[in-house]
């Protein structure tokens, strides 16, 4: 039975060409990287420490104010109470009971301690980047021990998102 329709869209696979010097999308063109608002979830979540090393925003446990950026950042320890709280974070938004006009961007896990998580709290994760984008900061001790270098490592995209990466 034909409806009328047009076929499906057309999805371009494989490498595309970058644009020329004045096309649009080109690199002299491109915008600053967006800027972010930290916001914890649950105190000691880690914000001061993510904001001091990947830049933006530091909105401690409140929403971002007035001339804070509103693309949000939510941030939690990878405990039992951090990730009960982001996931608690994240519905509020789900049910559109954010402050208007703020833009959740993701979710920040920060490691509450040195190793793999127990299976119960990989199972909370696991859910929460079914539903969001999850980036991962692993056990820093130099961020315990009040030295926050530059992003480590591992948390390269995450890097790349904020405009940490160099």
């Amino acid at each position: 039975m034909q409806t009328g329709r047009q076929g499906p869209e057309i999805w371009l696979r494989g490498p595309v060409a970058a644009p020329g010097p004045g096309a649009p999308g080109h690199a002299l063109d491109r915008a600053a990287p967006r800027a972010f608002s930290w916001v914890g979830t649950h105190g000691g979540a880690g914000v001061s420490t993510l904001a001091a090393v990947y830049g933006g925003h530091d909105s401690g446990r409140s929403w971002p104010g007035a001339g804070a950026p509103r693309s949000v950042l939510l941030v939690a320890r990878t405990h039992a109470t951090g990730l009960a709280a982001v996931a608690a974070a994240v519905e509020t938004f789900r049910r559109g009971q954010a402050p208007p006009g703020l833009d959740l961007d993701a979710v920040v896990l920060v490691a509450d301690a040195p190793g793999r998580l127990p299976r119960p709290l990989a199972q909370r994760v696991r859910f929460l980047e079914s539903v969001i984008d999850v980036y991962r900061v692993p056990w820093m001790t130099s961020w315990r021990l009040g030295e926050p270098a530059g992003p480590p490592r591992e948390t390269e995209s995450l890097a790349r998102l904020t405009g940490a990466a160099r």
